[in-house]
Parts: structure tokens; sequence; C-alpha cells
């Protein structure tokens, strides 16, 4: 913090920027004099492992730490006065693999334990109330880490899709020959966590073809990971926002539309208990190599009792796509997807985005399309390419 001081030059505002970088930036520890890894030190994100080098075992954290096993095995033979005969050869052999397969043991052990650790901590436990009605779907949604490393070659930077602040995606191959994308998102609370198995729950229950498919999850990891469907086209976002002057044809923006509504009807009326998603947005509307829509991402869904007309909730959603009322009151109901829904039609006829969007008079996307649109002025800001193709379906 001194050193921080002195290079900030007494600048307060300086100071902070420069302390968030250091907070933020992953430090090599096995750098860092005087270490405190005796052993192979390996630099991990945030943290380091320490480990004996090959051939010893013990504590890599204190100096001497890690024995030799062939000193341990000269002691051995001195101790106990073992000659080296043909006699005691297969005995000695035996020792020697028997030295070196108990440190692994012990990692292996280690391992275990901490798996179970961090699956009790990720409520494992609930998953498996929340789906044991069918002990199939959840013996198969619980996907062991090993697995997942051996699909994306333990993680490997070449396999991720894409990151942002909520996490990192990966593209891995299961087993079964599937193409998955597995999810690590960057959960930091427990609140967080809550909504990840609710997310593995909901999805573990939907069966559409409209609504991304759920292979399943892994709770083995400090941060729990989701296994999905392989979407190989984007969002209808990125589509719908490229750069140039022509995007998705009018008809398949039709389709999409009518397919995104379809699959909004599935969760509020067909499943057991109606789901409301409460973050339909075009970023969340995945598109595969037919342009056929996926929606994805549940991680703020909710179950709505049938003999409730609504839940109190604390407010959640995207700004721009985010139901007024449901703002105002924390009145969670179906309607509140459906008004998300109607922003996605107003975007998809405009390819203007919803959240960034003034209009003169300080309006924002929705209030300035329904505006123009009761005075029978819409054509200034609908989208060329779909004046173009869409004829007199447009107004319809």
């Amino acid at each position: 913090l001194d050193l921080l001081y002195i290079y900030s030059l007494g600048d307060p505002i300086l100071l902070l920027f420069i302390f968030i970088l250091v907070m933020i930036a992953d430090i090599n520890e096995c750098n860092i004099t005087p270490t405190r890894c005796f052993g192979i030190c390996k630099n991990l994100p945030g943290k380091f492992e320490c480990r004996c080098r090959l051939g010893t075992f013990g504590n890599p954290s204190k100096p001497h730490g890690c024995v030799s096993l062939f000193k341990v095995l000269s002691k051995f033979i001195t101790k106990n006065k073992i000659g080296l005969s043909a006699d005691s050869g297969p005995v000695l052999l035996l020792v020697v693999m028997g030295m070196m397969l108990v440190p692994r043991k012990i990692e292996q052990h280690k391992r275990k334990i901490l798996k179970q650790k961090h699956f009790k901590q990720n409520r494992g436990q609930l998953l498996q109330q929340l789906i044991s009605q069918n002990a199939d779907i959840a013996e198969r949604m619980i996907i062991p880490l090993d697995e997942l490393a051996k699909a994306t070659n333990n993680f490997d930077k070449s396999r991720e899709l894409g990151g942002g602040g909520h996490g990192t995606v990966y593209k891995g191959i299961l087993s079964d020959l599937h193409v998955v994308a597995i999810k690590k998102s960057k959960i930091t609370v427990q609140k967080e966590i809550d909504e990840f198995i609710n997310e593995v729950a909901i999805l573990s229950q939907i069966n559409h073809k409209n609504v991304v498919k759920l292979f399943g999850c892994c709770l083995e990891t400090e941060v729990p990971l989701l296994v999905y469907e392989f979407i190989s086209n984007g969002t209808l976002y990125h589509h719908l926002h490229a750069e140039g002057p022509r995007s998705l044809s009018w008809s398949n923006r039709l389709r999409i539309a009518t397919e995104i509504a379809t699959s909004l009807a599935y969760l509020h009326s067909w499943v057991s208990i109606p789901i409301i998603h409460r973050d339909i947005k075009s970023s969340n509307i995945l598109l595969d190599d037919t342009l056929a829509s996926k929606v994805s991402d549940f991680g703020a869904s909710r179950y709505i009792p049938t003999d409730k007309t609504g839940l109190t909730t604390r407010v959640q959603g995207t700004a721009g796509y985010l139901d007024p009322m449901y703002f105002y009151t924390g009145r969670l109901t179906e309607k509140s997807d459906v008004y998300s829904f109607g922003v996605i039609l107003v975007e998809l006829v405009t390819r203007k985005k919803p959240f960034p969007y003034l209009c003169d008079q300080g309006d924002g996307l929705v209030a300035d399309f329904v505006n123009l649109l009761a005075e029978g002025n819409l054509l200034g800001m609908i989208d060329q390419q779909v004046l173009e193709e869409g004829g007199e379906e447009i107004q319809e």
C-alpha cells in the first residue's frame, strides 16, 4: 500500500484506480519471494498449487517437507538390516511400489473429499430433491467433473466460446459424442447458487424444440457448471445488430417471433407448474444452423403456483425489456414475459436496441414506437429491409 501511495503521488483517485487494478489482476504467486512453496509451484487464477517433486512425498509447504522415496527406502533397509539378495528382491519391489502409490492415493482421497465439499456447498442435495421424482433424470443430470475436463481438454483456453461479466462458456464433446456448451458462471454468493440450482431444476423438466436443452450440471467444482446443447449460430441480438444494412429476412423474423411466442405459451400454460422466464431479451434467444430459435438462460425464472395469479418477488430483468408494472409493484405474472416479448417484436421490425434508445422527446424505444404507431407515422422508424420485404404485413 505504501508503494501504491508513492506511485499515485498522493492523488486519491489514482490511488484507488491502481488499487483496483492490483486487486483484480491475477498475480503469479509462484514468483513472490519468499515463496511459500518448497516443491513444484503451479500458478492458478487467484491462487497457486504446491506439490512435491516426482519421487518425493510429504508437505511441500515446509522447508525440507518433501522426502525422497529412495532415502526413506535406504533407511528402511538399514534399520531392518535387509540384505540385497535375490530373495529380498520381490520384497523390495513391493515396498518401492507401495511407497510410490501411497502419495498418489492420498492425493486422490483429498480430491474426492474436496469434490464432496463442493457438491454440498453447491446444494447438490437440494437438486437431488428437486428432481428426485424421476431417479433416472437425477442420475443423468449430475455429470462428474472428470468427464467435463476430458470433454474440454481440461478447460483449455482454445475451447472458450465466449465470456463476460457472468462467466465463461466452453465447447466440449461428451463421451456419448454430444457437442455441448459448458457454462462456468462467476458465482460469489449463496443466493446465486440457489438461482443456479433453480435453473437446473426448471430446465430438467422442460422439453420443447424452441427451448435450449440442458444435458446436466457438475457440482464438484468451487463454481458449479451447466452443460447445454451446443447452439452454433449466435444470438438473435447478434444477428439483428450486426454491422451492415441487411440482417435476417422478414420471413425469418416472423418465424422467430412465432417460435418465441410458442415457447412462452408452453412455459406459461402447458407445463405442470407454470414457469415465468423473467429475462426475455434478444441476447437470450439463441439461433441454430437453420435459424430456429432457442430460448435460453433460466437463472432468473420462477414457478408460479396454479392457485395464484401472481408472485411478489425482488425485481429482476434487463433495462429496456423490463415490464414497468412489475418494476413498480414487484408483482410478477405471465404478462411480464409478454411485455418483454413485445419489446423483442419492436426490436425485430426496427433493428434498434431497446436499452440505449432515446428519441427527441426523451422517450425510450417502446414509448416512441407506441406514439408513432398511434399517429400512423411508423415508416421512419421501421428497418429499411423490413419495408422492402414486408409489404402490407408490417402494419398488420
